[in-house]
C-alpha cells in the first residue's frame, strides 16, 4: 500500500502592517494623507481644471486662447505691468529688510518690541490698508499736506491712483512677511563664524561676503522667491489705490476682468496659468544663481 503524505498547509500571511512596514509605509506616513487629501482637493485639482480650461475655445484651437493673449497688445502688456511693479518692490523690501533682520538677530529685549511693530501691518489687511493710504497719500492726505505747508512743492503730488500707489501698497503690505523669513534665517547663523573670520583679519566686508552672505544665501532665495509671487500676484492694491484700466492693470486685474466682466472664463483661466508660468520661471532662475554665484557650504564648492 503507497502512503502519501498530506500536503502542507499554505503558510499564513503577515499582518498588513508589517507587509506595509516592510515597504516603507509606517503609521506616521498615514498621518499625511489628510494633507495629501488637502493639496490634491484645494491646490492640484483646481490647477489642472484651470489648466484644462485655458485650452478650451470656441473655434476648437488647443492654443487659441494663449495665441489671443500674445496677439492682443492689450492682454499682452500685463505681463510687463505687473513684472514692473513687482521687481522694483522685491528690491526694495530685500535692500531694507535683509539689513534690519541681520542687525536685529543679535537685538535683546527691544527684538520683541521692534518685531511686533514691524509685523503690525498684517494684522490691518490689504483693503483696509489701502483704503489707508488713500487717506495718507491723498490730494488733502497728510504727505501732501506736509509738503504745502513746508513750501516742498506749489500743488499736491499725485500718489495714488497710479503706478506709484500701488508700489507703496506692495512694499507696506510684504515687508513684514519678508522679514519676519529673513529674521528667522538670520537668526540661525551662528556668529562664531563671523568672529573666527575677524581673528583671522578678515574686515567686516569681507566677513559678509565669504561668511553671511553664503549662510544667508539659501535663505534669501527663498524670500526672494515667495516675495516675487506674492507682488507678482498682486489684485486689491491695483483695484483700490492704482489705475486699474492703464498703468497698473496687472494680470491679476486682467484675469478678473476676463471672468468677472467679460465672462470669458477660459482667457481667465489662461491669464491664471501664464501667471504662474512666470512665477515658476522666476524662481527658477533665483535659485539657480543662488547656487552660480553664491554657493552654500553644504555644496562642497569653495566660495
Amino acid at each position: 500500500m503507497v502512503t502519501r503524505t498530506a500536503a502542507a498547509p499554505p503558510a499564513s500571511l503577515p499582518p498588513l502592517s508589517k507587509r506595509l512596514a516592510e515597504k516603507g509605509v509606517t503609521p506616521r506616513l498615514l498621518l499625511l494623507l489628510p494633507a495629501v487629501v488637502f493639496a490634491l482637493g484645494l491646490f492640484v485639482y483646481p490647477f489642472l481644471y484651470g489648466l484644462g480650461l485655458s485650452f478650451t475655445t470656441e473655434a476648437g484651437s488647443l492654443l487659441g486662447n494663449y495665441t489671443e493673449f500674445f496677439t492682443d497688445p492689450y492682454l499682452r502688456g500685463t505681463i510687463w505691468l505687473t513684472v514692473r511693479l513687482a521687481v522694483p518692490a522685491v528690491l526694495i523690501i530685500l535692500v531694507t529688510a535683509m539689513p534690519l533682520a541681520l542687525a536685529m538677530r543679535g537685538a535683546g529685549r527691544g527684538k520683541q518690541i521692534i518685531t511686533v511693530i514691524l509685523l503690525f501691518p498684517i494684522t490691518i489687511g490689504t483693503v483696509l490698508l489701502s483704503d489707508g493710504l488713500l487717506d495718507f497719500l491723498g490730494a488733502a492726505g497728510w504727505v501732501n499736506r506736509f509738503l504745502l505747508d513746508t513750501g516742498l512743492i506749489d500743488q499736491p503730488l499725485q500718489l495714488i491712483h497710479n503706478y506709484w500707489g500701488v508700489l507703496f501698497a506692495i512694499i507696506i503690505t510684504d515687508f513684514p512677511f519678508v522679514f519676519l523669513l529673513l529674521l528667522s534665517y538670520a537668526s540661525g547663523i551662528d556668529p562664531s563664524y563671523e568672529r573666527a573670520a575677524a581673528v583671522f583679519g578678515a574686515s567686516p566686508r569681507q566677513r559678509f561676503l565669504r561668511v553671511t552672505l553664503p549662510l544667508f544665501a539659501p535663505g534669501l532665495a527663498i524670500t526672494t522667491s515667495l516675495a516675487f509671487v506674492l507682488a507678482f500676484g498682486t489684485f486689491p492694491s491695483a483695484l483700490l489705490v492704482g489705475e486699474p484700466a492703464g498703468s497698473t492693470r496687472t494680470m491679476g486685474v486682467a484675469a478678473y476682468s476676463e471672468a468677472f466682466q467679460q465672462f470669458d472664463y477660459p482667457m481667465a483661466s489662461t491669464v491664471a496659468m501664464l501667471m504662474a508660468g512666470v512665477e515658476l520661471l522666476v524662481i527658477v532662475v533665483i535659485l539657480g544663481l543662488r547656487n552660480r554665484l553664491v554657493p552654500t557650504l553644504s555644496s562642497g564648492r569653495k566660495g
